[in-house]
């Protein structure tokens, strides 16, 4: 069962098609040290590979630094189509602890993570590329997800919001508070149109601690976004941005009928 394997992920370019198994996979120093000084594996001990593009071989630890595939590259043991629709969470990064958000979101299923810079937004926690490429590289590792999501440079609210959702009209949700009557982001979300396993992205927007202003607000309802609310209580942008992963995770599970 590969489910019981330990992962190790790697780069698609890095299997290279052939025809048969034993394909040896050259590990790196980071490689080496995480499968036999973190997770103990000795030569001859199975584990598993993936390309977090959908695909995953069984390996067995070789000598020096060589691992040897069970399959061969262009057929993996397992494939997984990535899920539809993709799910796209833009945050306008927290202060502090930006990479802890990151890891939770890929841990929760966004296929697509966007960092925001708000009006309001104060001197935000940077995410370094190679620091946030490691991170996801691990939440990978540890929640046993085959895609590796898609981290977006830096953009201004008020470019995303200017613009229809990447999805279209009616696919962007931005989570804001004080405003009586919206509807909850769940209640959205079952009100959603559109055919399940729909390829268009659906997107959430978190705003900065301060909130949203009025024009960012006003740019984003104007351009076909539906204001939703995440309850009564005023949430740090952190806490609302894995809250609104959790609920889209959830409904993608219910539409298409994959456990989340």
């Amino acid at each position: 069962m590969t489910r019981d394997l330990r992962r190790l992920l790697v780069t698609p370019g890095r299997l290279t098609a052939g025809p048969s198994a034993g394909a040896e996979l050259e590990l790196d120093r980071q490689e080496l040290h995480y499968l036999t000084r973190v997770l103990r594996l000795r030569p001859g001990d199975r584990f598993a590979v993936v390309d977090g593009a959908g695909s995953l071989w069984t390996a067995l630890l070789g000598p020096a630094d060589l691992a040897l595939l069970e399959q061969p590259p262009s057929y993996p043991r397992a494939f997984e189509p990535p899920a539809a629709p993709p799910l796209q969470l833009a945050v306008a990064l927290p202060k502090r602890d930006a990479d802890v958000l990151l890891r939770m979101a890929c841990e929760l299923g966004v296929d697509r993570f966007t960092p925001l810079q708000a009006q309001r937004s104060v001197a935000a926690d940077s995410l370094k590329p190679e620091r946030a490429e490691a991170i996801l590289r691990e939440a990978v590792e540890q929640c046993e997800r085959l895609w590796q999501p898609q981290l977006e440079p830096l953009l201004s609210a008020a470019e995303l919001l200017g613009a229809q959702p990447p999805g279209g009209s009616g696919r962007g949700l931005l989570c804001t508070t004080r405003r009586p009557g919206l509807a909850l982001l769940s209640q959205a979300l079952e009100h959603l149109g559109g055919p399940p396993g729909a390829s268009e992205p659906l997107t959430v927007a978190i705003g900065p601690e301060g909130g949203w202003t009025p024009v960012e607000e006003a740019f984003a309802l104007t351009n076909g976004w539906q204001a939703v609310s995440l309850g009564s209580t005023i949430l740090r942008c952190s806490t609302a941005a894995v809250t609104a992963a959790g609920l889209l995770s959830h409904w993608r599970a219910q539409q298409t009928g994959v456990p989340s």
